[in-house]
């Protein structure tokens, strides 16, 4: 039996390190967290320091058996991640199998290498217990702030809902964000740009101001159709470039959104995938620094790959002055490997992460910048032409970057140039633009809120909440104008003009307005970004042994539950922010425009009165706050009898969840593109007649023991039901048999792919 028990959170990392270690070590894993506050109950006792009443997880229990078993034979070696989180998880650990906290050795590393591995266990620590007090009064405060203000949002706004200190302040910079945009009133105007040529050689131009409107556009074009055009001056200067610093959890975030299309979660999932590997170190930090040997290693690879000339050596300071997460920029564990094995996300993210590291300690790109500055003979405004050439790529070698070099005609003062093309585009103000998962990350972290460790799972919750919703934005088209000089002539034209569409946005959805005016107005400091800074401010001096973790959360406490117990009062009615739109003419009743259960929308009469109110769907494109009341009154003359179909059944036209459709006997059909108010009997009996026929075609074949055989949107399948089985393509779905379906059904399951394949 070995000596000793080394444990880690994660299989795959025991895995890695029990290569580095001889037979007199065990190396297991506590498959994360081992014990937490149970998930029903507060489980916090208030009146005596807020001390919390933890279990061991009911999945765990197996674990922590086993572990107990070889702890008690062993001389035991905690090694969980080398942070906050981490250092709690020991404590539980000691907690559990019943070891002492002071005497037990606690092991860090910020790499899963030979030496790192061999290095901590000769330098053992004991548990840093102002750490574990961090992530307690974080865990605590969460639980105290979700477990009394949710089920309040539950009763006001809509069950299912969550609130915590951090998703709900990343609603919040959502919903503002969203709300600039929507009041955002763009301003107009018109970019010129030209054409000049000096002999043989062309090249582009641009005023050096944009004109206001049309008129003065087409005045302008007109004059300068007769004018003369020389060089006014000519400037050449030399520029650097400098590489950016090694990554960040944050800042490998962003990179990997922009780069490779990543979502945050799947950065982090193949970031533990190469820490867990060995391939790179530790990726929750908020340091840029990277360590003496890293240095000196990449700098000879630099010197011994690209030459001396590309490399210079260079520690970058770590901006957040509360960095406690780690100690060391994330790169990779041996700069010599340019490549790892695994799936297409760790490979490239790896890439990355080596291009980035290595990048850090290259030298400057040199470039050359010139700009010609071209008078024109009877107007005040200057054109301006400027070029870039790459002089030595520097960093730029690894890390990219470099674009085609515009280089500019050799030219002297006084020089006369010809106008070969001249053309004026009306152009828009841009609205602020809506966040990404990358630049929502950006911004928790420009504010201070949340820490590396909480930015991927806070965005993954406000999304299943219900809060915020990932989106591609089609966008618009919308008219411009374009002036140009023809023959000497100016001649104004229109084009369309896309804008507005995007990918990968986040955008708020109604529920997560109404949520957010809701906490503002009756819980100010929980989405206050000041006070969430504060806050986690306030974890780190925690940390430091500055401050008693209980002290923090009680002078919380008493400021946040009276808000609690003085909302219980507030009408639902209040929160849902209902506006009185009108009186209905013919009933007299009034007409709310108010937030549901689905989203907004319009009620008629008083939830109050015994007879019950009427409901309608929000006319498209409206909000509670500029729907009219010749708006509503239509959408309460849904639903509408448009016909009947040819059995003789009613087909009524309205609005619900989903969009516009029609329904006929229990068969409902989407009518997507047309207007429930004017959909023609016509058109809804063709509607309904390919409805039909396609649930006709859906069934192929009726097998025994309620199995069948059906077209799906995705090709045939077998069903009983219960499980679903895909049909090979070169297998004739209609030929099937009754045993060939019972063995489609019995295998297991493909394992589905975890994210989307990136182009």
């Amino acid at each position: 039996m070995p000596k000793n028990l080394v444990i880690v959170e994660s299989p795959a990392k025991a895995k890695t390190i029990e290569r580095f270690l001889g037979s007199d070590y065990i190396v297991k894993s506590s498959f994360g967290h081992i014990r937490d506050l149970p998930k029903k109950g507060l489980n916090i006792d208030i009146e005596h320091g807020f001390t919390p009443k933890y279990e061991v997880s009911a999945d765990k229990k197996a674990v922590v058996k086993d572990l107990r078993q070889l702890a008690a034979k062993s001389e035991v070696f905690l090694a969980s991640d080398e942070d906050r989180e981490g250092e709690a998880i020991a404590w539980h650990l000691t907690q559990a199998l019943a070891l002492d906290p002071i005497k037990t050795k606690r092991i860090v590393f910020h790499e899963i290498t030979k030496p790192a591995i061999e290095n901590a266990i000769k330098n053992p620590r004991t548990l840093d217990l102002h750490l574990v007090d961090a992530q307690q009064a974080r865990r605590v405060l969460d639980r105290l702030v979700g477990y009394e203000l949710s089920p309040l949002l539950w009763k006001k706004v809509r069950t299912g809902l969550s609130a915590g200190r951090v998703q709900s302040v990343a609603v919040r910079i959502i919903v503002d964000r969203e709300r600039e945009i929507r009041d955002f009133k763009p301003n107009t105007s018109y970019k010129v740009s030209a054409v000049f040529a000096h002999e043989k050689d062309e090249f582009p131009a641009v005023l050096n101001t944009q004109l206001a409107d049309l008129a003065t556009t087409e005045a302008w074009v007109s004059q300068v159709a007769t004018a003369q055009f020389k060089v006014a001056g000519l400037t050449s200067k030399p520029s650097k470039r400098s590489p950016g610093a090694p990554f960040t959890t944050s800042t490998l975030q962003q990179e990997a959104s922009r780069r490779l299309g990543f979502s945050v979660r799947q950065t982090m999932v193949a970031a533990q995938r190469l820490y867990e590997a060995g391939q790179i170190t530790y990726m929750r930090t908020d340091s840029t620094v990277l360590s003496p040997l890293a240095i000196n290693a990449i700098g000879e690879y630099i010197t011994r790959e690209y030459g001396a000339n590309y490399h210079r050596s260079r520690q970058y300071k770590t901006k957040n002055a509360g960095a406690q997460e780690a100690h060391e920029a994330i790169r990779p564990t041996e700069v010599k490997q340019r490549s790892v094995s695994g799936d297409s996300s760790e490979q490239k993210l790896y890439e990355l992460i080596w291009k980035r590291a290595v990048a850090s300690q290259m030298s400057e790109a040199s470039m050359n910048r010139s700009e010609i500055q071209i008078n024109i003979s009877n107007q005040s405004e200057v054109f301006l032409a400027k070029g870039e050439s790459l002089i030595f790529d520097g960093f730029m070698r690894v890390w990219g970057g470099t674009k085609d070099d515009v280089i500019l005609p050799k030219l002297k003062e006084g020089d006369e140039l010809k106008l070969n093309d001249l053309s004026a585009k009306q152009q828009f103000s841009r609205s602020p633009a809506r966040y990404s998962e990358a630049t929502l990350v950006r911004k928790l972290e420009e504010l201070g809120i949340g820490r590396p460790s909480t930015y991927a799972p806070t965005i993954s919750t406000i999304q299943t909440r219900g809060y915020v919703e990932k989106s591609d934005l089609e966008g618009e088209e919308r008219s411009i104008d374009l002036v140009r000089l023809v023959n000497s002539k100016v001649e104004t034209s229109k084009e369309q003009e896309l804008f507005g569409a995007d990918k990968n946005k986040l955008i708020p959805t109604a529920i997560a307005e109404v949520t957010t005016d809701f906490l503002i107005k009756y819980f100010p400091s929980i989405v206050d970004y000041d006070f969430t800074a504060r806050v986690e401010a306030d974890f780190d001096e925690i940390a430091q042994g500055n401050r008693p973790w209980n002290k923090m959360i009680g002078d919380f406490y008493k400021d946040f539950h009276p808000l609690v117990e003085q909302t219980q009062d507030v009408s639902r009615q209040e929160v849902s922010q209902a506006r009185l739109v009108g009186n209905d003419p013919k009933s007299n009743l009034p007409i709310y425009a108010r937030f549901g259960r689905y989203g907004p929308m319009l009620q008629r009469g008083e939830s109050t009165s015994e007879e019950k109110p009427e409901f309608a769907p929000m006319p498209s494109g409206k909000t509670i706050d500029n729907v009219t009341l010749e708006a509503a009154l239509e959408m309460f003359k849904l639903p509408r009898l448009v016909g009947k179909t040819e059995s003789g059944e009613e087909i009524l036209a309205n609005i619900g969840r989903f969009g516009p459709y029609i329904k006929a006997g229990k068969q409902f059909v989407s009518i997507k593109g047309y207007d429930p108010h004017q959909i023609t009997e016509d058109e809804a009996r063709t509607l309904y007649e390919a409805k039909l026929n396609q649930e006709a075609n859906k069934q192929i074949k009726v097998l025994g023991k309620g199995i069948k055989v059906l077209n799906g949107p995705y090709g045939p399948y077998v069903t009983n039901g219960k499980r679903n089985a895909r049909i090979a393509k070169d297998q004739d779905p209609a030929a099937i048999s009754q045993k060939e379906a019972e063995a489609l059904l019995a295998k297991p399951p493909t394992k589905r792919r975890r994210f989307k394949k990136t182009k």
